[in-house]
This record gives structure tokens, sequence and C-alpha cells, in this order.
């Protein structure tokens, strides 16, 4: 049963999560964290952390931490095809569509009306993220100085995260 559970809510987190992983989070902390409480709030962010560190869509990603930790090896895949179900078969309905579709005037208007509400949801995510994360002036500063380090140099953001891992094992 619990497997058909981790299937059946990461299916609704795919299903109705539009924009990418990122604004997928807030719904992910609505399901595991309020809803069926399976992480704490606090594991709820080390999750995304490490999602988001590791190769691959952070909401797949997401989902198969959390299946893991429900129920082992099993639970990693139910919660990981549940997440990915719908994209795929969105995804082809959608490519069908498109390509007879691509020039119609409505469709044009239907995404340029999408978007700023993705755009919205990735901002809601990464507003609900930051409150969880920065919490002292210690990790508002690495924060303040990765977000600056980011926006003006070269450094790949994976390096980034793992100075911030390095400094955070030293400091924290």
């Amino acid at each position: 049963m619990e497997l058909l559970e981790l299937a059946a809510t990461f299916f609704r987190i795919g299903l109705f999560s539009f924009g990418g992983g990122y604004a997928m989070i807030p719904l992910i902390e609505v399901e595991t964290v309020l809803r069926h409480q399976w992480l704490e709030r606090v594991q709820f962010v080390d999750i995304i952390a490490i999602a988001e560190m590791t190769p691959g869509p952070i909401a797949v990603n997401s989902a198969t931490f959390v299946g893991y930790k429900v129920a082992g090896a099993a639970g990693s895949a139910a919660a990981t095809l549940g997440v990915i179900l719908p994209s795929i078969m969105i995804v082809l309905l959608l490519a069908t569509l498109f390509e007879k579709k691509r020039h119609d005037a409505h469709v044009a208007g239907v995404l340029r009306g999408i978007r700023p509400v993705v755009v919205s949801l990735i901002f809601l995510a990464a507003l609900s993220v930051f409150r969880k994360s920065v919490t002292d002036l210690p990790t508002a500063t690495v924060g303040v100085l990765a977000f600056v380090v980011i926006t003006k140099t070269r450094i790949n953001p994976i390096l980034i995260l793992v100075g911030a891992g390095v400094l955070g094992a030293l400091f924290f």
C-alpha cells in the first residue's frame, strides 16, 4: 500500500507541476511534509539540497530520495516512476499536437500565458527554500557570497556547492 501511495502522490506532483523541477518544489513540500508527513521540514530542505547537487532532474532526485526514506529501494522506484510517468505521457501528447499546431496563434497565446505562472512557481520555490536555509548571519553570508560568485564569475556552480559544503563542514 505504501508503494502505491508513493507512486500516486508523485504521479499527482508530476501531473500538476509545470515549469520543471524547481516549480515542483512547493508541491513536493506540501505532499511530503504537510500531507503525508514522510519528512520533517529540515529533512525536506536537506533532500532538496542533495537533489540539486546530484546529477539529474531535481524532481526525480527528490522523488527517489523520499521514496527510499519511506520504503527503501522499492519506494524509490515507485516514487520515481510516479513522478516521471506524467511527463512522459504529456510530452508525447504535446509533441504530437505541437508538431501539428506549432504555428497556431492560440497555441502561442497559451504558452505566453503560462510562462509568467511558471516563473512565479520557481520564485515561490526559491523563497521557500531560502526561508528554511538562511537562518542566521553565517548562512546568509554563505548565500550572498555564493550568489555574487555565481553571477560575477564563470566558476562552475558545482564547485561553488562543493566549496559551500566544505565551509559548512568546517564552520557549522
